[in-house]
């Protein structure tokens, strides 16, 4: 996924300017919540059918592009 810029959003009047998936509520952080746990792309496509993969990789991008970026004390 080499952009995420048209799928993850910050607006601060949604989710208090946590990054969501498109006009969702879904955040970033739900999505790498629910892989932590061990769900599949398909089970949480099955869960919540406004996700797609293309999705799914755009919040794997984010964290990882955030994480590179993280400064560290």
């Amino acid at each position: 996924m080499n952009s995420y810029n048209d799928i993850i959003r910050i607006d601060p009047e949604k989710r208090f300017g946590k990054p969501c998936v498109r006009d969702t509520r879904i955040t970033v952080y739900d999505v790498l919540e629910w892989l932590s746990e061990n769900m599949s792309h398909d089970e949480i496509i099955a869960d919540f059918p406004e996700l797609t993969r293309q999705d799914i990789l755009a919040c794997l991008a984010f964290a990882a592009r955030r994480e590179r970026t993280l400064q560290y004390i």
